[in-house]
């Protein structure tokens, strides 16, 4: 199996910060989505893509990742090993990730196999055994969230033929997602499981709703919090700006004297939920130029000897 650089992946350095991981993550994910992109293969990459993310967003996996990556791509028990990405698309997550980690679907889930479900549901021995059931990731934007929507999933689905064996089969369904879904939630679909022996019922197939990580909006809870840039004199003088929300455009209004990491709520413009909708913050942050001219700094230079203030004034208590 051929060695997977999750930092190529990203297309970000190998002494990446978290927030340089996270910006490119936020910026591949939304272009490879298979709801968004038309390129044949934006569904393996989203799922490689995720992967990455998966593992150097965690300290811990990111350093076990990082010494297997400095010694050559060797294996966890020292011996040279080839890896390579599962094309199967009954599994979230590549071999080689689980032969690092381990199968991450098999904590909680009882019965899951590497791709997804045992063959369990499929014994001879003559007894009715319901089908496996199934669960999967389903990726969806913020938006999506907002109002009932549908979408067409594909997933494998394994069937057992006349002479007792088992084959894999894709299936394809229109699911209805309901307003207000939320990430890690799931939703079970009864019987698109897999098939039941000796007259048992079908299993069911869950899907596990996974947020795709929105450009602008960072999620608490049922609330949204977006970073509103502000120059230095409009934080001090106060202004009106235009604000994006997840259903448009609002006008806001910056009270003058504001500071770095002050919120302003936004009422009802967060997500849904069952007694309506959560709020969306506007977290302040007041940025400098990146350079200025002769007669700028003239300006600060002014205002540095008139002005009566210590920022510092804290420390001579």
């Amino acid at each position: 199996m051929d060695f997977q650089d999750y930092y190529k992946i990203l297309s970000v350095a190998p002494d990446a910060d978290s927030k340089t991981i996270k910006t490119a993550y936020r910026k591949l994910a939304r272009k490879y989505h298979p709801d968004v992109s038309a390129q044949s293969e934006a569904e393996e990459k989203f799922k490689q893509i995720s992967e990455a993310y998966d593992v150097l967003k965690d300290p811990q996996k990111r350093a076990q990742y990082d010494e297997l990556r400095e010694y050559g791509a060797q294996s966890h028990d020292g011996s040279r090993r080839q890896y390579s990405q599962s094309s199967s698309k009954q599994s979230d997550f590549s071999d080689f990730f689980s032969s690092i980690f381990g199968d991450p679907r098999r904590a909680g889930h009882g019965g899951f196999s590497q791709e997804g479900f045992s063959h369990k549901g499929f014994s001879q021995d003559g007894f009715a055994n319901k089908g496996q059931d199934i669960e999967t990731d389903l990726p969806i934007f913020l938006e999506d969230t907002l109002t009932n929507t549908s979408k067409t999933i594909s997933y494998s689905l394994p069937q057992r033929h006349a002479r007792g064996g088992v084959r894999n089969i894709n299936k394809t369904l229109n699911v209805k997602i309901p307003a207000g879904v939320a990430d890690g939630e799931r939703i079970r679909l009864k019987g698109q499981g897999g098939q039941g022996t000796g007259g048992a019922p079908r299993g069911d197939l869950y899907l596990r709703i996974r947020m795709v990580p929105h450009p602008l909006f960072d999620v608490e809870a049922h609330n949204l919090i977006i970073t509103v840039p502000l120059a230095p004199w409009e934080a001090a003088l106060g202004t009106s700006l235009e604000v994006p929300t997840l259903s448009g455009k609002i006008k806001l209004t910056i009270p003058a004297n504001s500071q770095t990491g002050q919120r302003l709520r936004i009422k009802g413009k967060g997500l849904v939920r069952k007694d309506g909708r959560g709020d969306l913050y506007a977290l302040l942050k007041v940025v400098m130029p990146a350079s200025v001219s002769e007669e700028t700094k003239k300006h600060w230079q002014k205002l540095a000897a008139s002005a009566a203030f210590d920022p510092r004034m804290e420390w001579r208590k």
